[in-house]
């Protein structure tokens, strides 16, 4: 296929401007994932930058620690946000 006849981009589909303002069970189940993926990256991170003798090596890990525990921070609040996750209806 030349690139005159390919589709179009995704560009033209419609974006959710907001998120939407409940959780569903699988969306929550899949949060908790999130957390727990940037809790161990973050661990890791910071674990191997203490092991690390290479200053711009230590450097980079630590920098991936912090954005790890921001991401983790990020994420946080939509689990803190007091309403219970909803089933969806079929």
């Amino acid at each position: 296929m030349s690139p005159q006849q390919q589709p179009q981009s995704s560009s033209s589909q419609n974006v959710m401007p907001q998120p939407p303002q409940s959780v569903t069970v699988k969306d929550h189940l899949y949060i908790e994932d999130m957390l727990s993926w940037n809790l161990t990256a973050a661990k890791k991170a910071a674990f191997f930058s203490k092991q690390c003798t290479d200053m711009e090596v230590k450097q980079e890990l630590e920098t991936m620690a912090r954005m790890h525990e921001r991401h983790y921070q990020q994420l946080l609040p939509h689990l803190q946000s007091g309403s219970q996750p909803i089933q969806p209806t079929n």
